[in-house]
């Protein structure tokens, strides 16, 4: 099994943490990367070769991770000269990669087992699978339903669910054999062209534990909670 860790970005949103640092070497909890979590949860499930999409500071990330071997992982890189979205770097490494391979973010912490999103996807046939998570959404204000100048309904502070993407994702060569290499490439994109063609990719629903880390108040958050949750985000690892 094979994953492609995206580990490109300059990781913006989370300064001043990110500003020596690239944002999946932030520590976590008891001084963990998140990379390092990342890459002891895929050896945990079976995975056995990484490939990690790097950019800003990548010289950094190639020097902590190395060739893998410490974590029981065969890990290569793929150097990022321009961003290219999250579906872009893909593109360049597509002839050396299997049929079908885990892609995610590199920010993520989750105890999901990646294993078993990536053979659900080799089995189902589909395109594309996408871990997604729900989320609630709660609104401050009241709010109005209108039809050509009257309020037609009124809701006071309501909340929304969403199924919301979690950033990890099953993907299959074949998916992207369409799309130019070099070309900045978003998963939007890809979502959008494949419901276009009827062709909708798959949910991979999970209900556990998720956050990206995305921005210093989930970082404060993720630091927060580690401790209580180190069984679940490195059991067997």
């Amino acid at each position: 099994m094979h994953a492609v860790i995206l580990a490109g970005g300059k990781g913006v949103r989370l300064r001043p943490y990110t500003t020596a640092l690239p944002k999946p070497l932030v520590p976590i909890g008891d001084s963990h990367a998140i990379l390092e979590i990342v890459l002891r949860q895929l050896a945990s499930a079976g995975f056995r070769r990484c490939t990690i999409a790097i950019g800003h500071l990548g010289n950094i990330i190639r020097a902590y991770v190395g060739d893998g071997s410490q974590w029981g992982l065969d890990v290569d890189y793929a150097t990022e000269d321009n961003p290219l979205g999250t579906m872009g770097p893909l593109l360049t490494m597509r002839d050396q990669l299997p049929e079908h391979f885990l892609v995610m973010n590199g920010d993520v912490l989750t105890d999901l087992d990646f294993g078993e999103l990536l053979r659900g996807h080799r089995g189902s046939g589909s395109p594309l699978t996408i871990a997604t998570y729900r989320r609630t959404v709660s609104i401050d204000f009241g709010v109005l339903t209108t039809d050509e100048g009257q309020v037609v309904g009124f809701t006071e502070k309501p909340s929304m669910d969403y199924r919301v993407s979690m950033g990890v994702y099953g993907v299959s060569r074949s998916t992207l054999s369409d799309y130019t290499p070099g070309l900045p490439l978003g998963f939007d994109e890809v979502v959008l062209d494949l419901l276009a063609a009827n062709r909708p990719p798959r949910a991979h629903d999970f209900g556990g534990y998720w956050l990206d880390i995305g921005r210093p108040d989930d970082y404060d958050r993720a630091n927060a909670e580690f401790s209580s949750l180190r069984g679940s985000l490195l059991k067997g690892a």
